[in-house]
């Protein structure tokens, strides 16, 4: 799946998020989280990955695409 920049998406934890937990280990299923581009790391779908932040703007890390889902199709 693609996801865009800035956009918040709803976080189900995919098996590769669940095998490298450490990656995103701040968040769990259900949270709301921001998609962000940062200055010096690989854009946002770039690999299948994607840079998370917390809608107060605290960030989490990196976790795979299939993780995330728009708000209202969370866990289809």
């Amino acid at each position: 799946m693609k996801v865009r920049a800035n956009s918040v998406y709803t976080f189900q934890r995919c098996s590769m998020d669940t095998i490298l937990s450490q990656h995103c280990a701040g968040v769990v299923d259900g949270q709301q989280v921001r998609v962000v581009n940062l200055y010096g790391a690989p854009k946002c779908n770039m690999m299948g990955m994607a840079n998370i932040e917390t809608l107060g703007g605290e960030l989490i890390g990196m976790c795979s695409t299939a993780s995330l889902y728009p708000k209202q199709q969370a866990g289809a």
